[in-house]
């Protein structure tokens, strides 16, 4: 990949990579022992976090040069499997708790699970003909 020589701005910084590093859950043994070098894990968080601030397709990665679309999808899966991510916003909350920065008085959760005022039934009656042929001309008669 490497086509990207230099920090362009959406890499993690060094300050969170120290962070996040040790939230990360040991490395599998490939089962047949011999495979390509695994994709370093900043380079894969690097493309993950490109993906998640952009909104772009996984496949999209392959033409940044960070990682390949596949070694960051699958090392996403893994580490949101493993908590990485739950983790890190967990610390990211208590740590600016302490330092009162965030002034929770203000916030309110709610929420709503309910049918749209307005909205029909969901099975309702159907026509007795169908849209096709109520459009037709009708045969004179």
């Amino acid at each position: 990949m490497g086509m990207v020589k230099q920090d362009d701005g959406w890499r993690l910084p060094d300050r969170l990579w120290a962070q996040m590093e040790p939230l990360l859950p040991p490395r599998k043994p490939h089962p047949l022992g011999c495979h390509n070098p695994r994709v370093s894990d900043r380079a894969a968080m690097d493309a993950i976090l490109f993906v998640l601030r952009t909104g772009c397709q996984w496949n999209a990665l392959n033409g940044t040069g960070i990682c390949s679309s596949s070694s960051a999808h699958r090392r996403f899966q893994e580490w949101v499997e493993a908590g990485v991510f739950e983790e890190f916003w967990m610390q990211g909350l208590l740590s600016a708790a302490a330092l009162r920065s965030i002034d929770w008085s203000w916030l309110a959760l709610d929420g709503a699970m309910t049918k749209a005022p307005l909205g029909r039934e969901k099975n309702r009656p159907q026509p007795d003909r169908s849209r096709q042929r109520r459009r037709q001309a009708q045969p004179a008669h």
